[in-house]
């Protein structure tokens, strides 16, 4: 009964969701309401909701401070001047300037957001294709696969996804993957040494006219001289940020509290009004508020399938079909079949109704929720979602670039998937996934 009353509420939501009959906030909550009346639940819903609830509180927490410190130093420039002296030095090598596209994603990609990403990077970069003839295929795949590798860091919404379906700490899911995260960027850079390099074969080293010259360099010194007396911060911005990545990975205090603390201190001396401060706060409300209030909507539905014991009743169903030898590398199936599932499931769809159900089914053959999650990480939402329908971000990017969604697809897959390969390499290499 269990098992049947769990997979038609995942079911009922994966419906919804992909249908778009609701928001998956709503869809989140009334799904669970729904069910949890049906199984005869009603009495112990409540309980089992606010422990969902409580269970995700501190990656929602994480994610509010996050995103207001990242907020908070694109809005005093802190990277402004040093995008500013790339575009001066590319001048007219294609090698030069697809390099710098990946350089300038995988720095604009630290706010966790990948629309952000798409139109900073893009702004900053098409004048330049357009200028010298290059392919601008170029510019959306390497674009593309930055902002992918980037939004593994634990403020994007893949790993709080992860992180909340799972119930496990955003530390415990990004902390191992960091040295695999590096194999995925470098591997960015490789690839977009090679893209760049084909181009300067076809097209040669140009030289830039005198109009975009001029306009290049005024660029720099703009930025460089942003937001006023805020420029004289620069140095102290880029310690406290080198600092805060620096005490993250030593896991000197819990990550909510780091970022909590740095953005205080980010946000007193940059800002020393009250006002001001209220406003650079309010200023970035809707990018924590609507990730938050997913959040809070997954810990009810997770609350109310877990504590029913819905999942492990679906889960030991699943287990008596799945052959030893699946069961026993199934960290190893999940990393490389989470860029394709990017295709057919929404991050919400798979993160909240595929993934629980891999982890209870993998915790049968002695597999850890967290090394699921780390697998799934490798290819779903962030390698694979600039190729995927079902996320918005992937048609501002095509949108932005002005390319064929077809042409963008063909283009990018092998390389993304590239990607997905050589982080799961690097992630067993590393034992941050069982082989």
């Amino acid at each position: 009964m269990l098992t049947v009353l769990g997979f038609c509420m995942i079911l009922t939501f994966l419906v919804l969701v992909i249908t778009k009959r609701l928001s998956v906030v709503v869809a989140f909550i009334f799904t669970a309401i729904a069910f949890g009346v049906i199984g005869g639940f009603a009495s112990e819903m409540g309980d089992m909701m606010l422990a969902g609830i409580l269970k995700v509180t501190p990656t929602a927490v994480m994610i509010v401070f996050a995103i207001l410190y990242f907020g908070l130093m694109i809005d005093v420039g802190l990277f402004e001047p040093m995008i500013g002296k790339i575009l001066s030095f590319v001048k007219g090598d294609p090698l030069k300037v697809v390099m710098a596209t990946a350089i300038i994603t995988i720095l604009v990609g630290l706010d966790g957001d990948g629309s952000s990403t798409f139109m900073i990077t893009v702004s900053a970069m098409l004048p330049l294709y357009m200028k010298l003839g290059m392919n601008r295929l170029v510019l959306a795949c390497v674009v593309g696969l930055g902002a992918g590798v980037m939004n593994m860091i634990p403020w994007g919404g893949p790993l709080v996804r992860a992180a909340a379906s799972l119930q496990v700490e955003v530390s415990d899911l990004f902390i191992p993957l960091i040295p695999v995260m590096i194999c995925g960027l470098l591997w960015t850079l490789f690839s977009a040494y090679i893209l760049g390099k084909k181009e300067r074969e076809r097209l040669g080293v140009r030289t830039l006219g005198t109009d975009m010259a001029q306009g290049m360099s005024e660029h720099a010194a703009s930025v460089e001289t942003s937001n006023g007396g805020q420029a004289k911060l620069f140095w102290f911005n880029w310690l406290l940020t080198i600092l805060l990545m620096v005490f993250l990975v030593m896991e000197v205090l819990p990550i909510q509290i780091l970022f909590a603390s740095a953005f205080a201190i980010a946000l007193f001396v940059n800002f020393p009004n009250p006002k001001e401060q209220q406003e650079r706060i309010l200023s970035h409300a809707n990018s924590f508020v609507m990730i938050c209030t997913l959040i809070f909507a997954a810990g009810i539905f997770t609350g109310v399938l877990s504590e029913t014991k819905m999942m492990d009743s679906m889960a030991s169903s699943i287990v008596t079909v799945i052959p030893d030898w699946v069961g026993a590398h199934m960290p190893l199936v999940v990393a490389l079949t989470s860029l394709p599932m990017g295709f057919i499931f929404s991050p919400d769809a798979y993160y909240f109704g595929i993934l629980p159900i891999i982890s209870e089914t993998a915790s049968n053959f002695g597999i850890a929720p967290v090394e699921i999650g780390r697998a799934a990480l490798l290819g779903h939402s962030t390698t694979g979602f600039p190729l995927s329908p079902l996320v918005p971000a992937t048609f501002i990017l095509i949108g932005l670039v002005g390319v064929d969604f077809s042409d963008h697809q063909k283009f990018l897959f092998k390389w993304a998937f590239g990607t997905t390969i050589i982080m799961t390499i690097a992630a067993i290499t590393f034992g941050v996934i069982p082989l």
